[in-house]
């Protein structure tokens, strides 16, 4: 062999050497990068836990002056209205009792304070309002997101013969002519203005025609809706509510009543900054309602099985009951009732885009017990006023704890035992996610999250969940087996799913280097071995558990940051595709343990 020959092979064994040295240290780098991740991940978790920390103190802080307000006694009858509110009660409204918080509500707007009330849906908020209204001299304004529960209202109030209207923008011209003249008017006799804050924050003429009234001493009271939707954390968010900040500044000595079924600490504390009513009195009563059966059924993927199941409910356990099924869509809602149909079943298909006619008659046929159900959208059943609802089924799940608790707290309020019945499915939440998800703070997506973990807990006492979330103390024996954890008790088995975390990182990986964005079915199909051969990972084991609960396993992971939604819009929708969350360079230390309470089937 020539010298020259023996110069090439030392060089590219050189080179061969030089290459292995160079991967050696590449490795020690992604080695060392993986551990800075790792502790980096650690500080933003410190520095999260810190931050809401301090936010807290100073929010308990704002907190004191509402308890300290509330301890007054509220709940007596030696106020110089007492006797005529009696009065008023019975004749006009023709109530005998009053029911938990009314009371101390009223006599605390009437004393000109500050307030808001947190009262369960069907608690009898608006009584706090309508009868000081009725007592008053001059008029109320009362503020509401919705049309459609404003008529309602209305309607209920002219049957009792009080004087109530409502601007909007399809209130014609003459009757906005005629609120607006009565507002100026000492001597009219309306007693109740109901506007949406949208109407409020684009008519000039109003505002100017309420500083009119106030001038007059006029003015009595505002009462805020759905107080909630005033902050930016709150589940139904509406930007429009944040013009009401300027009440306080523009009508000094004005009240302000808040009213909402639902709202965390956080929310109260920062409705009372955005209204200005800062410590002002927080009245609430308890979340629980006894008498409603919680419980949560995993919904079949096939339709024809799903439809089944709500078939023989309705047919055998809530045979001859009245109850609500809510849908997400209109286009779900109509889908189902025509199917429901289909199958002999006596239903009603309620949303907000039917014309108002035909509305009303759905409604009235449900009252009256010719339907037995409505398959409606959440549009539905604000200040719906029907006591024997025995059962509210989710045929998707809400979109936070705030809408589930409201919309199954329209079951049992005749105070008799009714289901809130929800079918669970990790694909329609992902439906939910592409809708909810540009919600500010993506404050959406964590509110639907808490949902999801609600349906994926297996053992938990479903009201101590809903109480955590309402910031309440609960034990699980005053349940009393209202719910189907505490009905039926199972052992918590706590199983490491770290390792199939890393599994689906995996796949993640290959499909990241062929360009192909993952749903999650097809990340489930890829790790079971099945779709497009291109997307598996002969390393990756197929799981020796069911699809179901891969799903749940997927849940998990979602809801606690070691995946994440990677949204992307076409030209006629959003789609939520799954990629490696904030927590992913903690999941790829093998050391690192991700518990679960769940027993893999």
């Amino acid at each position: 062999m020539s010298s020259g020959n023996t110069r090439e092979i030392i060089t590219i064994d050189d080179e061969e050497d030089q290459a292995t040295e160079e991967d050696g240290e590449i490795a020690a780098i992604d080695y060392e990068l993986q551990q800075i991740e790792s502790e980096l991940q650690k500080l933003q978790d410190r520095k999260k836990l810190l931050t809401q920390r301090k936010d807290k103190l100073r929010d308990d802080a704002l907190l004191v002056k509402s308890v300290s307000l509330s301890k007054r006694n509220w709940n007596k009858e030696d106020f110089p209205w007492s006797a005529k509110l009696r009065e008023t009660l019975k004749d006009v409204f023709a109530i005998e009792r009053l029911r938990e918080l009314q009371l101390q509500t009223m006599n605390a707007i009437m004393s000109k304070e500050d307030a808001i009330l947190i009262m369960p849906t069907g608690g009898g908020k608006s009584l706090c309002y309508q009868l000081p209204a009725v007592m008053s001299k001059g008029v109320t304004v009362v503020v509401s997101p919705l049309v459609s529960l404003m008529e309602d209202q209305l309607h209920g109030l002219h049957k009792l013969d009080v004087k109530a209207d409502m601007l909007c923008t399809k209130a014609g011209k003459e009757r906005v002519d005629a609120i607006m003249t009565a507002l100026a008017d000492k001597t009219s006799s309306l007693k109740l203005i109901y506007v949406t804050p949208e109407y409020m924050a684009k008519s000039n003429r109003f505002m100017n025609k309420l500083q009119k009234a106030y001038e007059l001493g006029h003015l009595e009271r505002f009462a805020i809706d759905e107080v909630h939707c005033c902050s930016q954390w709150g589940h139904d968010f509406r930007p429009d509510y944040k013009f009401l900040g300027v009440l306080k500044s523009m009508f000094p000595g004005v009240p302000i009543l808040g009213l909402t079924a639902t709202a965390p600490a956080k929310i109260i504390v920062d409705v009372q900054k955005m209204l200005d009513i800062r410590g002002c009195l927080v009245l609430r009563a308890s979340f629980n309602r006894p008498n409603l059966y919680y419980e949560v059924r995993r919904k079949p993927a096939d339709k024809v099985a799903c439809l089944a199941m709500i078939e023989n409910l309705l047919k055998s356990r809530f045979g001859g009951k009245s109850g609500i099924i809510y849908t997400t869509t209109i286009k779900d809602a109509e889908q189902l009732t025509s199917d429901l149909r289909d199958r002999g079943l006596k239903v009603g298909c309620y949303h907000a885009m039917l014309e108002a006619d035909y509305r009303s008659e759905v409604y009235a046929k449900w009252m009256s017990g010719k339907y037995q159900a409505v398959v409606a959208t959440i549009a539905f059943g604000l200040g719906i006023d029907k006591p024997d609802v025995r059962f509210v089924i989710h045929h998707c799940v809400s979109k936070s704890m705030e809408n589930f608790y409201q919309e199954s707290g329209r079951a049992g309020r005749d105070g008799r035992k009714s289901v809130c019945l929800v079918l669970y499915r990790l694909a329609d939440a992902f439906k939910l996610s592409t809708m909810v998800f540009h919600h500010q703070n993506k404050v959406g997506l964590q509110n639907l999250y808490k949902v999801v973990a609600y349906c994926l807990d297996q053992t938990s006492c479903r009201r101590s969940l809903i109480a955590t979330h309402f910031e309440e103390s609960w034990q699980g024996s005053d349940c009393a087996k209202m719910c189907d954890h505490c009905r039926k008790p199972s052992v918590k088995k706590q199983v490491d799913i770290a390792r199939y975390c890393r599994q689906l990182y995996q796949i993640m990986t290959k499909a990241v280097q062929n360009q192909v964005r993952l749903t999650t079915l097809k990340l489930v199909d890829a790790w079971y071995g099945r779709g497009a051969s291109s997307l598996r990972v002969p390393s990756v084991p197929v799981p020796s558990f069911t699809r179901e609960c891969a799903d749940a396993i997927i849940g998990h992971l979602l809801i606690n940051g070691y995946l994440q939604e990677d949204f992307h819009f076409s030209a006629y929708s959003t789609i939520s595709y799954l990629k490696r969350g904030p927590k992913s360079g903690l999941a790829v230390d093998n050391d690192h343990k991700i518990l679960f309470n769940y027993e893999l089937c």
